[in-house]
């Protein structure tokens, strides 16, 4: 199936608006340099940070109209880079990614202010259109359902986010090995 070019990404300028700040947050270096020259091109005055302290301080500093940050980083959770921005601007534009996607966090972010939850490797054109998207405009609906070992690792991140991030309640309450849980949470979400 052939993806249509947004409208959004004829005319960059006119999706952006007077206000082009974007902070791009993500500890994977040739990533974060990549989707930095990517957004660039698209008419973005770009920052960015390797880490939630640095996220932080440069969102203080000059807070962005909009945001580009991952979950997990080294020293700490991305969503603690997006609080700060939201409270210091509240029409910002905040996109969160990661690698470990779940619906607990996701909806984490939402609630702290992320227009949307994008997995990676996400390219820069679907993080270009979920930054410039319109107020109500609805992403596209999957065509396959998830499979049953997506069912159960969203599971599985569910509760881990309920017990706090606590490894050993998690497995307690999973019935599992603590081992064995560690393993899955140390791999990427299935397909």
């Amino acid at each position: 199936m052939e993806r249509e070019t947004p409208p959004s990404v004829a005319n960059p300028d006119e999706a952006i608006g007077s206000d082009p700040t974007l902070l791009i947050v993500d500890d994977d270096g040739p990533f974060l340099r990549r989707l930095a020259r990517a957004m660039e091109g698209r008419g973005f005055a770009v920052e960015v940070a390797e880490s939630v302290a640095e996220g932080i301080a440069k969102s203080k500093a000059r807070p962005p109209k909009y945001a580009v940050v991952d979950l997990r980083l080294g020293d700490g959770n991305g969503l603690d880079v997006i609080e700060a921005i939201r409270q210091l601007r509240e029409d910002t534009k905040a996109i969160v990614l990661t690698g470990y996607g779940n619906i607990a966090t996701a909806v984490t972010a939402v609630k702290l202010g992320a227009l949307d939850y994008l997995a990676k490797p996400a390219d820069a054109d679907d993080i270009f259109h979920a930054l410039t998207q319109r107020p109500g405009e609805k992403a596209d609906v999957p065509e396959n359902p998830m499979s049953a070992d997506r069912v159960r690792w969203e599971h599985i991140q569910r509760v881990y986010e309920m017990c706090e991030r606590n490894v050993s309640e998690t497995a307690r309450r999973l019935n599992m090995h603590r081992r064995t849980l560690q393993r899955i949470l140390a791999k990427r979400a299935p397909k």
